[in-house]
């Protein structure tokens, strides 16, 4: 069986020829290609081959136009997308363009193989859908792992007609992850709709979904249209969905599996086309064993389930995030962005956000509205989380203070953070004992469990080290 045919269309040719070396070290009979010009040339000469990578990013013809060609011409070719902007839109734009995979760059050489086989191994053709349009601005934002492997699911996600559970702690941006759904997917051009249903109090809730008819019950003077036809044709986003009432539950669970209702007090039934999304915070399968969630509503709310990871599991966008939500308030206030120093930006690193990105998002507008200068300081930033200044009789307040340290240093991606903290600690000792025996190395030894020449070898290497 002769190997199969891989072609690699990128513009950067450090990218194409590392990329090209690794397939053919696999056994795969590989072609690279500058520009999407000389790809399609090549297409119409030879035929297409088994599996094409492309870079959307290039000079003439980007990847994604490249794409929408190739599958006018040949509509089962399989293509990976790579990019180093790894986002909603590309994503979504990628697969609604019917891309087989999409590959974030910088990756790893084995990794791009072992997609190369799985992509040959499916052998399945591409959807032939029209390629993406210009996506609006997202808020959804971050290049950590946790957050690239969100982006595509929703790229992927977008283009089924499937119900979406997302769950995430409260803050985390589980309606950003709604909207980036139906934004990207053929219903982006009918509403979105969102409704919290544990912020409408249980009586009004079912009239909000449904609707009701003019005199359904008191003090309903007119017909009032809920929800879900609004929604009609687009997306309907149901936030907190474990708090909903039973009854309702039933009734839900009997639109999401007719497309039908009363609206309340009514008689004319109801049909509607809507892609339902539910969130929630709550572990429903822990209400459905206590009896206060309908396993048949899980089961047809989770079709598909997108966890929307806490902030501190992905520290490394702390930085990008609050850059984002200073740039907000400063053209809301109509002023120049204020800028994070390094103090203060260890300091956001460091803290847990138990509130999540919301959280991070109000601290960034009191510190645009508070801190005095164009420059945040560590200082202002204690002031905005209510930091209490330590104190010498608060037990563990060291620990807390070095536990603090080290995450700010590991999600800046330092190495050698054993020794690094190993020394200052040492030092710390060291030089506080000196003080406290008025530079006298011998008690100062003595009262630190040390030998005299332990400590002198201890403070001569520390002052070596010291920049």
């Amino acid at each position: 069986m002769s190997a199969a045919r891989i072609w690699v269309v990128d513009d950067d040719r450090s990218v194409r020829f590392v990329l090209s070396t690794a397939l053919r070290e696999a056994g795969y009979a590989v072609d690279g290609f500058e520009n999407a010009a000389d790809a399609l040339d090549a297409l119409a000469q030879r035929g297409a081959p088994d599996l094409l990578f492309t870079d959307v990013r290039m000079p003439g013809d980007g990847g994604l136009v490249l794409l929408e060609k190739l599958k006018a011409r040949a509509p089962s070719l399989p293509v990976v997308v790579m990019s180093a902007y790894t986002d909603v839109a590309s994503t979504a734009g990628a697969f609604r363009g019917g891309a087989q995979e999409f590959l974030s760059k910088p990756f790893d050489l084995d990794e791009a193989v072992a997609l190369a086989a799985r992509t040959l191994a499916a052998s399945e053709p591409a959807q032939d859908t029209p390629a993406a349009e210009p996506a609006a601005d997202d808020s959804l934002i971050g290049d950590t792992p946790a957050m690239l492997t969100l982006f595509r699911a929703i790229g992927r996600l977008a283009q089924a007609p499937l119900s979406v559970l997302v769950t995430g702690e409260t803050g985390t941006g589980k309606e950003l992850v709604a909207r980036a759904l139906h934004r990207e997917s053929p219903r982006s051009g009918k509403p979105f709709v969102a409704l919290n249903t544990a912020a409408i109090p249980a009586e009004l809730l079912e009239s909000e979904l449904f609707g009701h008819e003019a005199g359904a019950f008191t003090g309903a003077q007119r017909r009032h249209i809920g929800r879900f036809e609004q929604a009609n044709g687009g997306s309907l986003f149901l936030d907190e969905i474990g708090d909903m009432p039973l009854p309702l539950q039933t009734r839900l669970l009997r639109v999401l599996a007719e497309g039908e209702f009363f609206r309340v007090g009514g008689r004319e039934l109801i049909r509607v086309d809507v892609r339902v999304i539910a969130a929630t915070h709550q572990d429903l399968e822990t209400l459905v064993a206590e009896g206060r969630f309908r396993a048949d509503l899980l089961h047809r709310l989770d079709v598909v389930r997108l966890r929307l990871p806490p902030l501190r599991e992905r520290r490394g966008d702390v930085a990008q995030l609050a850059e984002r939500f200073l740039a907000a308030a400063a053209l809301r206030f109509a002023a120049p962005p204020k800028r994070l120093s390094k103090p203060a930006l260890q300091r956001l690193l460091a803290h847990d956000w138990p509130g999540n990105v919301r959280e991070l998002e109000n601290v960034c507008w009191r510190l645009a509205a508070l801190a005095p200068g164009e420059t945040i300081t560590g200082e202002d930033l204690d002031e905005v989380l209510g930091v209490a200044a330590p104190r010498a009789d608060d037990a563990g307040e060291w620990e807390a203070q070095l536990s603090a340290w080290a995450r700010a240093q590991l999600a800046e991606g330092r190495a050698n953070l054993h020794a690094d903290a190993r020394e200052r600690f040492d030092r710390a000792l060291l030089e506080a004992a000196l003080a406290h025996t008025g530079g006298r190395r011998t008690e100062a030894a003595a009262r630190l469990g040390l030998g005299r020449n332990t400590l002198t070898r201890k403070l001569g290497s520390g002052r070596k080290r010291k920049p």
